[in-house]
């Protein structure tokens, strides 16, 4: 070893030090929870769940007669195994529901397009609309585009997500779906084409919500599948006027039933406060749902049971299955609304796929502190690490969070989630049965540590 390398070394020995004195042991995992945690990587409860609502009810877009079925499954389900208190509550939601969805390039070289309607997407006539197509290569480009220059006009919006393990390209993305349309609209345009919001290069179309402003009339709004958007970027780059047929004939069908689907595992401590868990029920009517979100209501359900199982928490765990997610968080919102009053301990939610989880990150208040640091050694095992973040993720329990109530997250990779999101291929076989069994183990570590903590778990500053 030469003189230098040496003398680094001895440096970085002494800058080292200090930081190794302030470092604290780790509390010790409750040999409980480890019994129960180390159990969960042979659950087959979750699976079982998914496999069970993807076959026996498939699709189950909100309002709709098929999340109706999907509610009375899941009490079914729930009650089968061993939940007390399982209902349903009912509210009303405005239903949108997909029609015909073609679109083909008349020039300058004449093809067929895939893609997908977009939720709230107004309607074409039904033979269809044709208009020149002005392509804007980001969302930021669209936004730049003077008042008035659409008019008579097809727009669309390229983006370049890539896969990110947090997720965070969806949020960067996002938004030439999510008001993108809109921002046509104002601008003059007769309709909207924007690139799938996904990773993938499969030729199935990502779906999703779109929001149209009060006092701003939907106009026709789909989703290109990725190749298909490509296509038209490199028609586009010919230089060539570009002219595109497109037929759109989705419907809103008034106000329907949709509901929350609730179940407990009772607590022995009332005033301890309440554990809510959960996921979504409903889906888009594209796939069967599989990762989007039967895997989220199958592993808290999965991970609550074990809890169940060992014998009463100290705090009553609640299990929500949401509906009418996708379209609006409608059940999120009514949850938050009825249940104001209840004192809620913490709140999460599995919303992203069965991908193995990576990390997890709390909002808790002081005098909890100690219930994210046994979490940390709880969770260490499968490999998840503590995150420096602020918990709060969750369209489903953002509501309830909003109300001060903690949350801890338990955050599964995204590497591969935004490659099947909102397409036909999310089904079961996208899977990975040992991944799910590893989020039913975290899910019930967590649990394990959070609903029988001796510390008061009180009200915290809501993150957003």
């Amino acid at each position: 070893m030469t003189t230098r390398f040496i003398a680094a070394a001895l440096a970085a020995s002494a800058l080292a030090s200090p930081l190794l004195a302030q470092q604290v042991a780790p509390p010790p995992v409750d040999p409980a929870v480890a019994a129960l945690r180390d159990a969960a990587l042979a659950d087959n409860s979750a699976w079982d769940i998914v496999e069970g609502l993807t076959t026996e009810v498939g699709q189950r877009m909100a309002g709709t007669e098929a999340e109706a079925r999907a509610r009375t499954w899941s009490v079914a389900k729930l009650k089968a195994m061993g939940f007390q208190n399982v209902h349903i509550e009912p509210y009303r939601m405005p239903v949108w529901e997909r029609g015909a969805e073609t679109a083909e390039i008349l020039a300058p070289f004449p093809q067929k397009l895939t893609l997908a309607a977009l939720g709230n997407s107004g309607a074409t006539p039904a033979g269809g609309i044709t208009a020149e197509v002005v392509v804007f290569p980001t969302y930021n480009d669209l936004l730049a585009a003077p008042a008035g220059s659409l008019a008579g006009r097809i727009a669309y919006v390229g983006n370049a997500m890539q896969p990110t393990q947090d997720g965070s390209s969806y949020g960067a993305f996002g938004p030439a779906r999510f008001v993108g349309p809109a921002v046509a609209a104002q601008k003059g345009a007769v309709a909207i084409v924007i690139r799938s919001i996904g990773t993938d290069h499969h030729r199935f179309p990502h779906t999703g919500t779109t929001t149209f402003p009060e006092g701003v009339k939907p106009i026709p709004a789909a989703a290109l599948s990725v190749p298909d958007a490509e296509q038209l970027e490199r028609i586009a780059a010919r230089g060539k006027p570009m002219r595109m047929k497109l037929v759109l004939t989705p419907r809103r069908t008034g106000v329907r039933e949709s509901g929350n689907v609730i179940a407990e595992v009772p607590g022995t401590d009332p005033n301890a406060g309440i554990v809510l868990v959960g996921g979504h029920l409903d889906s888009w009517d594209l796939g069967t749902g599989a990762i989007d979100d039967a895997s989220g209501i199958a592993i808290t359900a999965a991970a609550a049971k074990r809890i169940m199982d060992a014998g009463r928490p100290r705090r009553t765990i609640r299990v929500v299955w949401f509906g009418a997610e996708e379209v609006g968080g409608f059940g999120g919102a009514e949850y938050a609304k009825a249940h104001a009053q209840d004192r809620h301990a913490t709140a999460s939610e599995s919303d992203f796929g069965a991908d193995r989880i990576w990390r997890f990150e709390v909002n808790l208040p002081d005098s909890a502190r100690a219930v994210g640091d046994r979490l940390q050694t709880a969770l260490a095992p499968l490999g998840i690490v503590r995150g420096p973040g602020v918990a709060g993720d969750g369209t489903d329990i953002g509501p309830t969070l909003r109300l001060g109530v903690a949350g801890i997250d338990l955050n599964q990779s995204g590497q591969q989630y935004f490659d099947t999101h909102h397409t036909p291929d999310d089904t079961i076989d996208r899977i990975d049965p040992q991944a799910l069994r590893q989020n039913v183990a975290a899910w019930t570590a967590m649990l394990a540590v959070v609903a029988n903590a001796p510390e008061e778990i009180g009200s915290v500053k809501s993150p957003r």
